[in-house]
Parts: C-alpha cells; sequence; structure tokens
C-alpha cells in the first residue's frame, strides 16, 4: 500500500496495490499492520455506508468531545470528491482544507484524523461510500461546518445550483461561528 501525505499533517491518503488479470481484480483494502505502522494506532469500532445521486453534498460534519471521530474513507461505487477540513484551533493549518478524488477506479481511501471535520461531494451519476469510524456515533455530539463558507472556498466540482442538501446540512454555521471546536 502506497501511503500518500497531504498538505496538512495528519490526513494521509492510502493507495492500494491493485492486481488485476482477465478474471478482474484483487487488492489488500486495509490492513490494521500497515496502518498502524505507516499512519499510527487506531480502532475503527463502526463501519458505514451511505448511497447518493450525483450533486449531493453531505457535511461537513464532525463529532465534539469524547465523542470525536477519526475516519477512514472510500468509494465503492462512483466518484466523490472527499474533504478534510482542519478544526485544531492550535493547528498552523486551522481552516484550511484538504481535498482529494476518491472513486471505484483509484480505490484510494482518505485518513480523517479527529479534530476535523468532513464531507463529500458525489460527482459521478450515483457513489456508494463507506467509512470506518474509531468511535460510535453520538447524535447530542455531531456538529457542522456550511459546506459553502466563503472563508474556506471549497470548489466542491459542483455547480452550486445543482448541489443537493439534507435539511440539517443547510442550517451548518460558518466556520467563524462554529461552536465545540479542536
Amino acid at each position: 500500500m502506497n501511503i500518500i501525505k497531504t498538505d496538512i499533517e495528519g490526513v494521509v491518503l492510502l493507495e492500494p496495490k491493485i492486481f488485476g488479470d482477465e478474471r478482474g481484480y484483487f487488492f489488500e483494502a486495509y490492513s490494521q499492520r500497515v496502518f498502524d505502522q505507516e499512519v499510527g494506532p487506531v480502532r475503527f469500532v463502526q463501519e458505514n455506508e451511505s448511497k447518493s445521486c450525483y450533486g449531493v453534498v453531505r457535511g461537513l460534519h464532525y463529532q465534539c468531545g469524547e465523542a470525536a471521530q477519526a475516519k477512514l474513507v472510500s468509494v465503492v461505487k462512483g466518484r466523490v470528491l472527499d474533504v478534510a477540513v482542519d478544526l485544531r484551533r492550535s493547528s498552523p493549518t486551522f481552516g484550511k482544507y484538504v481535498a482529494a478524488e476518491l472513486s471505484e477506479e483509484n480505490k484510494r481511501q482518505m485518513f480523517v484524523p479527529r479534530g476535523f471535520a468532513h464531507g463529500f461531494a458525489v460527482l459521478s451519476e450515483e457513489a456508494v461510500f463507506q467509512y470506518r469510524c474509531d468511535n460510535y456515533y453520538a447524535p447530542t455530539q455531531e456538529r457542522g461546518i456550511a459546506w459553502n463558507d466563503p472563508e474556506l472556498g471549497i470548489d466542491w466540482g459542483i455547480p452550486t445550483q445543482e448541489v443537493i442538501l439534507s435539511e440539517k446540512d443547510t442550517r451548518n454555521p460558518l466556520l467563524k461561528d462554529a461552536i465545540d471546536l479542536f
């Protein structure tokens, strides 16, 4: 597995070695040993999957306090722009973000450590997205940042008029107004 560091410390892309032939392909999607050696010791306790259509933006989400989560995310079907925003106030990259395309073709995964907001935009007709979390979902500790915060300036790769949001995500505050940051 190839580990690709990003511009923000702690956020990494994991790129598997894919072995293909006339039957199809095989790759090692996850190895605890490799992850511990190359990224750090993280124990994942919950795995989630979502299916979304083109234009859906999910995020930017995080959990605060003792419920904070690290995530290892990937795409099983389709293509997304995956985004991690640094919410660690003491970090030199506070308010900066990493964005990477994850797809069924490139089979990349992104590791998003605790202290980050996370979201993704569906760039294909449909996408099936998976994420492993190192902490359980805690609805009372869930928070969000506005996907279109001008201070962040994220280009989601979708025309604004085509973005589809959940009702909850339409109410997320700007980063400057967010509560319970790290």
